[in-house]
């Protein structure tokens, strides 16, 4: 009988770029892939990209504050633990792979009922709520940082990095040329602040177009609604709200990030050594994950940080003049890394803990 699983995670582009780097390697396996996310989060459009089996269910979010969304949102979890036990009752996987994220906890959880076993990822410095909730439930836990080993309770606790998708190293810098319409002449900088974008970053960006435009060409995925119409036809500048498949072509034509600092970001320019500043969320627009993210790897040298309550024109403009001078500098830090093949060491956990189910 042909392998199972089923992924899981979503809420934000970084909860389904690690599912999506598993994918080659479970296809060349021989495994049959499923998919369960939310009824009208990004994952549902990312996922039906890869034509994979979608299966949505509804998803609450569990926050820590006080909104009334909080009465209802608990009703809609269990709603969605019903959902996905059935729907994994249904499908039988071997296994359950979550990546993540608040509609991750009702699949965790229906499939703790239905004895599949799960392996769950981490992609933080510290594990968020959904992760917190989901451990119990799982044989292991895959952590991104090996920092995060500390704040995983007993030995389920597994450091394997983040998954990087195989095309994101596999970009072509003239493809990107071709599609932006720049050249190889310049230097390109380009910006990235999240799947939804950066207002913030996008208005700092903006106000330095005049100096920045003198010395770099300038790609600027700024984010769904955020295109600005008047700087539509700038020479040397070119603005997406989204960019997908030709995503790593761009990144192999970048010299220079200007990025948020999730950790599938992150370690993918660490992979391509690439210079970049990290913007991290703020604390009073996240648990403060990001920062945590960013402070990581400003501390081995591998990144310039700017918080968000330091962003200004003048700061941007700074941060980036200086990251370009001491390219070599931060290269050289990243050429260090002892990262390690991350997708290969979570397949092998998927093929192990596949063949057993939970008694």
């Amino acid at each position: 009988m042909k392998k199972k699983i089923v992924l899981t995670g979503g809420g934000s582009a970084g909860h389904v770029t690690g599912n999506l780097a598993l994918l080659p390697k479970l296809q060349a396996a021989g495994w049959d892939i499923e998919y369960i996310g939310s009824f009208d989060g990004i994952e549902r459009e990312m996922i039906e990209r890869v034509q994979l089996p979608y299966h949505p269910i509804a998803v609450g979010k569990l926050r820590r504050y006080f909104d009334l969304k909080n009465l209802k949102d608990p009703f809609k979890v269990i709603q969605g633990v019903f959902q996905a036990y059935s729907v994994l009752r249904r499908v039988k996987p071997s296994l359950v792979f979550s990546k993540g994220g608040f509609v991750a906890v009702p699949v965790v959880m229906g499939a703790w009922l239905n004895r599949i076993p799960v392996v769950i990822h981490e992609s933080d410095l510290t594990p968020g709520l959904a992760n917190k909730l989901c451990a119990p439930c799982a044989e292991k836990v895959c952590v991104t940082f090996a920092e995060t080993l500390k704040h995983i309770e007993g030995n389920k606790a597994v450091h394997t990095g983040a998954p990087i998708r195989e095309d994101v190293l596999q970009g072509d810098a003239q493809r990107g040329f071709a599609f932006t319409r720049l050249t190889p002449k310049d230097p390109v900088l380009l910006i990235i602040g999240g799947s939804l974008g950066s207002e913030k970053i996008n208005q700092a960006i903006r106000a330095n177009l005049d100096v920045l435009l003198e010395k770099y060409q300038i790609v600027h995925i700024c984010g769904k609604g955020h295109v600005d119409p008047a700087l539509e036809g700038r020479p040397r500048y070119r603005q997406y709200e989204f960019v997908s498949q030709e995503l790593p072509d761009l990144f192999a034509m970048t010299d220079l990030f200007v990025s948020r600092a999730g950790s599938n970001a992150i370690f993918e320019f660490l992979a391509l050594k690439k210079p970049h500043v990290l913007i991290p969320l703020s604390r009073a627009a996240s648990r403060g994950d990001q920062i945590l993210n960013a402070k990581s790897f400003e501390k081995a040298g591998y990144s310039r940080v700017l918080f968000e309550e330091d962003l200004t024109t003048e700061t941007l403009l700074t941060a980036i003049q200086e990251t370009h001078a001491n390219r070599a500098e931060y290269i050289a830090a990243m050429q260090t890394s002892t990262v390690s093949d991350a997708v290969g060491t979570i397949m092998g956990l998927i093929e192990k803990h596949a063949q057993k189910q939970r008694k």
